[in-house]
Parts: structure tokens; C-alpha cells; sequence
């Protein structure tokens, strides 16, 4: 009971400061209010990274514990995780916006927050160009920065489009890749299908040896099986080759696949793989295929 008065108490000193002059699940809520646009939240690693990328980080309030580049957002107030927020943590920030994807919630906070006021806008985080175009452009629309908006999605695009030509030059099979995702415990997971590691792995024209959907850890005899030729490391604890060798204390197995006998193993930051494709994701595939590729001209720079 104290709790729920708490939350209440929030919630009225939320609509009252914040003053908005608009439904939380108003359909009309767009350029009409850009200019109003003065405190937002944003939950989800990729989000927040194209929040920045379109000039919008003077509106940022708060971020969750997901959105960790660039390291200026870890200077905000954290509101956790992006799938347990809380509404008096979020509604104490008086936000008019609090950004997110379907990962957001849960669902009966979001309800609070809405009847607070405060506008939801859920976005796409699908590992997918489409899915890209419409979030830049959305935000843009609705924190009124659509030049630069469009001027930073078309950078990506532009960028991907010269990766995607680059490619047609290879002759040679694609390399078998896993990308491996370490949090320090146990066996690491492995990125399946419909995760960006998996897109990351085919953008830059390799071949995912991990068929099975999401993350999920394979057993040493499954990894020694597919014998990747390359290797990819997201830990979340350490980074380069600190990275391999804690991967390799918990999977020894892989010490006998090609990738690690010949020394064929990238290490990435692992919230690249976080909510989808941020403006960072360019810079990664060039990488990537630098690393799939090293019988290809170096590519031209990519601009972030």
C-alpha cells in the first residue's frame, strides 16, 4: 500500500511539472511537439547510440543499463534494466518521452508511465536496414532533428553499400564463423539466427555455423564438430586477448579448432550486439570483413 501511494504521488508531481499538453497514446504525437521536446529517456544500446547520433543527447535525462556508449551516457541517472524498469525511478526524471523497443517493460509500468503522461515510443530493433531507416527517422521526427537524422542514416547506408559492392569481388567460400558471447560463466553462448551477431557474420560475408535461433551454448563436442574457421569474442568482463583467453578457460575445446590454431580470432565490444544496429555497426562490418577478407583492398573509410 505505502509503495503503491508512493507511485501515485510520483505520477501527480510527474503530470504537473512536466506540463505536457498531449495524450501518452496520442497517434497524432509527432512534429507538432518536437519543439516542446525537453527531457527524454532512452532504453536499448542501439537506441541510444542513434539518440546521440542525431544531435539529440541535450534531451537526454536518463538512460537504462544497456546504453553504455559513448561513455558520456553513463554519466546520466540509470533507470536499470531495459525489461525491469521501475515507475517512480522513471517518472522522478519527469520525462516527456521514454524511448525503447518491444524488450521494454514491463507491461503494466509501461500503463503507469502512460497514464503519467509520459509518451511510450516503441521502436524497431530488428537486425534489418528497414528496421534502421524508420527508428533514425522516427526519432528525428519526433526530438525535431530530422536533417541531421537523415543525414546520419544516409552516411550508413551509403557506408554499407560499399561493403556490399566490395563483396562481390570475392571468389573465394566464406569463411565459417561463430561469434561467441562470453559473461564469464560457463560455456559461452553462440549467436544463432535473428540476433545482429548472425547479421553481422553474413554483412560481412561470412558463413554462421550456428543455426539454432538466438544465443544459445553449445557443448564441446558441437564446437569441435563445426570447427569454425573464425572466431568471434564479445565478453562482457574483458576485452582483445583477455577475451580469448577467458573464453578459452571455459570452452578448452576451442583450442583445437582451426580458428584458434591459426590464430584466426577478432575480439568486438559486445554492446555492438545489444538492441540492434547502431550507427557504430559500419565500422564493425569493415572490420569484419578485413578480418574474413585480408586478400582485399583496404576499404574506403566509413563515416559514423
Amino acid at each position: 500500500m505505502i509503495k503503491q501511494i508512493k507511485i501515485f504521488v510520483v505520477v501527480l508531481v510527474a503530470q504537473c511539472c512536466v506540463g505536457l499538453t498531449f495524450a501518452a497514446d496520442d497517434t497524432d504525437f509527432n512534429l507538432v511537439n518536437a519543439s516542446k521536446i525537453e527531457r527524454v529517456i532512452s532504453t536499448g544500446g542501439s537506441i541510444s547510440e542513434w539518440l546521440v547520433a542525431i544531435g539529440g543527447q541535450a534531451q537526454l535525462v536518463g538512460v537504462d543499463t544497456t546504453s553504455l556508449h559513448p561513455a558520456t551516457l553513463q554519466t546520466l541517472p540509470s533507470i536499470g534494466y531495459q525489461r525491469q524498469l521501475a515507475a517512480e525511478g522513471v517518472l522522478t526524471l519527469q520525462p516527456q518521452i521514454l524511448f525503447g523497443s518491444a524488450e521494454m517493460g514491463p507491461p503494466p509500468v509501461l500503463e503507469q508511465l502512460s497514464a503519467a503522461g509520459v509518451h511510450i515510443e516503441k521502436l524497431s530493433v530488428d537486425a534489418e536496414l528497414a528496421a534502421v531507416s524508420q527508428t533514425v527517422r522516427r526519432m528525428g521526427e519526433l526530438l525535431g532533428h530530422q536533417q541531421q537524422a537523415e543525414s546520419v542514416l544516409q552516411d550508413f547506408i551509403q557506408a554499407m553499400t560499399v561493403q556490399k559492392t566490395q563483396l562481390e569481388q570475392v571468389q573465394s567460400a566464406a569463411p565459417r564463423v561463430l561469434l561467441m558471447f562470453s559473461a564469464g560463466q560457463g560455456n559461452p553462448l553462440t549467436a544463432g539466427s535473428n540476433t545482429v551477431g548472425d547479421w553481422l557474420i553474413k554483412q560481412a560475408g561470412g558463413e554462421n555455423l550456428a543455426l539454432h535461433q538466438g544465443f544459445k551454448a553449445l557443448s564441446s563436442e558441437s564446437m569441435l564438430a563445426l570447427n569454425p574457421q573464425l572466431i568471434i569474442v564479445a565478453d562482457r568482463h574483458n576485452q582483445g586477448l583477455a577475451a580469448l583467453e577467458s573464453m578459452l578457460l571455459n570452452a578448452p575445446a576451442l583450442r583445437h579448432t582451426d580458428a584458434v590454431q591459426n590464430r584466426r580470432v577478432i575480439a568486438i565490444d559486445p554492446t555492438l550486439l545489444v538492441g540492434g544496429l547502431g550507427p557504430r555497426i559500419p565500422e564493425q562490418v569493415a572490420q569484419l570483413i578485413a578480418a574474413f577478407y585480408p586478400q582485399l583492398p583496404t576499404q574506403v573509410a566509413v563515416n559514423n
